[in-house]
């Protein structure tokens, strides 16, 4: 029954997919998305929460026959990326795309709600859905869901990634921690600025930025035992205005990736120190800024045990596979403390392994893979409701 509803769904998730990947919204703008989704929805006959964390959307379908009640969640926001796609979807918001899979997650998450209001009276539990604002931005629309109370009455949540570097046909997740918790920071350097050819009169901001990214690298490759996991990555470094011109200001900006608490105090910590003695050194004033992220993804031991199991059976004709520690951040972390559950990639990328990365003005989807992730969503979300 499942098998044969969601292939006769497939069509529509990607023309779901397809219409939210042209019209694009950024993190807590996406008001139209929303309204979008709540139209289909409350079509559906579901019961519906609108304005949830700002533009967010919760959904409840309650089964006719008894069982627990289960949560599944979607991301919809889109990226600061100009699509560089030449296809009939291609983006139609300029400087915004979906270069994340979120346009994705919504429509199979879609899928799986018309699933489930065609099986209303078989469905044992209830099934909550989530549809999610904002996880590409800290702090992220997570801990609004579940202050506005998206959780309440639940008694498990899950959650799937499409997920390029995986190939299609493949499903993974891992017990214990899973995903980074993604910190950032800001640097603002003030120097002095003047003439090309009297450095000698000038602080040059720009010098001194330069020499910072080079110096923070050194944080993971001599601080932080090479046995343990950490990511420093200078994302963004402006300066200057002419070629003959000393920079006056230069702001530079990154992130930082970890798993414990231990490593991440100490990688802030270095981090400060750095910045400190490397403007001191160039003469320059300095303001910095650190943003703490969301905490690590953490699946409960249990249930991604049982999480591979059901993949397996559910799906015979992926591979379900235990997937080593990624240093990308999700703020799903957010939900799994507050009730038991687990997160999943599901492969979504080429075989070869071309396929553009996360993130990408080129990054695309294999579109089959919505149907993998719906039949494992609802495969969790069964065996989950029964026991």
């Amino acid at each position: 029954m499942m098998e044969n509803t969601l292939n006769s769904l497939y069509g529509d998730m990607v023309e779901w997919r397809r219409r939210m990947h042209r019209h694009p919204e950024l993190s807590f703008r996406e008001h139209e998305t929303s309204k979008w989704i709540a139209g289909l929805l409350e079509s559906w006959g579901l019961e519906v929460r609108r304005g949830v964390a700002g533009t967010g959307v919760v959904a409840k379908l309650v089964g006719g026959r008894p069982g627990r009640s289960v949560a599944l969640r979607a991301d919809i926001d889109a990226l600061p990326i100009q699509d560089a796609k030449t296809c009939e979807y291609a983006s139609t918001v300029p400087g915004v795309m979906h270069a994340c899979g979120h346009d994705g997650h919504t429509a199979e998450l879609l899928g799986v709600a018309r699933y489930y209001s065609r099986h209303r009276e078989e469905t044992a539990g209830t099934r909550v859905f989530l549809f999610q604002p904002a996880e590409e931005v800290l702090p992220g629309g997570a801990v609004s869901m579940i202050r506005d109370g998206a959780l309440e009455g639940t008694d498990a949540v899950y959650g799937v990634h499409l997920w390029s570097p995986l190939p299609y046909g493949t499903v993974a997740t891992r017990s214990g921690p899973f995903m980074a918790c993604p910190d950032e920071f800001e640097v603002e350097i003030k120097g002095k600025g003047g003439h090309a050819g009297l450095p000698h009169e000038s602080a040059d901001a720009l010098v001194a930025g330069a020499a910072l990214v080079t110096a923070l690298q050194t944080i993971v490759s001599r601080s932080v035992n090479p046995l343990e996991s950490a990511v420093v990555s200078v994302g963004q470094l402006h300066a200057g205005t002419a070629n003959n011109v000393i920079a006056e200001t230069c702001r530079l900006s990154g992130t930082i990736r970890s798993f414990t608490p231990g490593i991440r105090a100490l990688v802030r910590r270095r981090l400060e120190e750095i910045v400190r003695h490397v403007c001191g050194m160039h003469g320059v004033d300095f303001r910095y800024q650190y943003f703490e992220g969301y905490p690590p993804v953490v699946n409960d031991e249990a249930e991604a045990l049982r999480m591979l199991e059901v993949a397996a059976r559910a799906l015979p004709d992926c591979r379900a596979v235990r997937s080593e520690p990624i240093m990308a951040g999700e703020d799903f972390s957010y939900y799994l403390k507050e009730k038991p559950g687990c997160f999943f990639f599901v492969g979504a990328g080429k075989e070869d392994g071309s396929s553009a990365p996360h993130h990408h003005p080129m990054f695309d989807i294999d579109e089959r893979a919505m149907l993998t992730a719906a039949r494992l969503l609802v495969a969790a979300a069964d065996d989950s409701a029964a026991r």
